[in-house]
């Protein structure tokens, strides 16, 4: 095991623990649910690092069209799609204390997140079309650059144009004033945290797509 990894471990350890421990300010609405921000927030930074990493070995397999790209694009690409699912799932749960309600659809960017991560899910519906390696990589290096480019609008841009219960809209607080100094101490390096779980994740996922390739090569 690399010294990285038991870097991360710990680190994550300690987040964890302090995230659940350090005491935070009264917010209106959120109160100790806005705990959360150690969680939600840090896994859509964390996809999205994920998915600009499959969108530059997407590139690259064009470029090159060397079939170590296409395996690399695949493992971040499910990698982001867990940590976005966990970003759902989380909101989800942080939806359901301070809106009462598990999923609204008043909401936009719960449901445009949700949209985006069928565009991914789908990502993986395509894959299983072609038996074909080189056809397969290729088609799913357009479709996955296509996919990543519209992360932004579903995610940021649009949601911004649209009223939303989400901080900052309708009486909520604004972002601002959950990343008070202590919240702050624990939010930064949830991000990093997770970013590193994640390409602990993709090197884990990475090596056992290889053996399997390598498997099905000698078959």
């Amino acid at each position: 095991m690399k010294t990285w990894k038991y870097i991360v471990a710990v680190w994550m350890t300690i987040v964890i623990t302090a995230g659940f421990l350090i005491r935070i300010p009264e917010i209106p609405i959120l109160e100790q649910s806005a705990r959360n921000l150690f969680l939600h927030v840090p896994m859509w930074f964390t996809m999205m690092v994920a998915f600009v990493m499959a969108f530059y070995y997407s590139l690259r397999y064009l470029n090159d069209e060397h079939l170590s790209w296409d395996l690399k694009a695949e493992t971040a690409t499910a990698v982001g799609l867990i940590f976005g699912i966990c970003g759902l799932l989380t909101g989800s749960l942080w939806a359901k204390f301070t809106w009462g309600t598990w999923w609204t659809f008043s909401e936009p960017r719960m449901n445009l997140s949700a949209l985006a991560m069928l565009i991914f899910v789908a990502y993986f519906i395509l894959r299983t079309a072609f038996n074909d390696r080189e056809k397969r990589a290729k088609i799913s290096a357009v479709y996955n650059i296509f996919g990543v480019t519209t992360i932004p609008f579903l995610l940021y841009i649009i949601p911004r144009q649209l009223p939303s219960l989400h901080p900052g809209a309708d009486g909520n607080p604004a972002f601002s004033d959950l990343t008070a100094p202590e919240l702050r101490l624990i939010f930064y390096p949830a991000v990093i945290g997770f970013i590193g779980i994640a390409i602990w994740m993709m090197d884990v996922v990475k090596r056992y797509k290889t053996v399997q390739f390598q498997l099905s090569g000698k078959q």
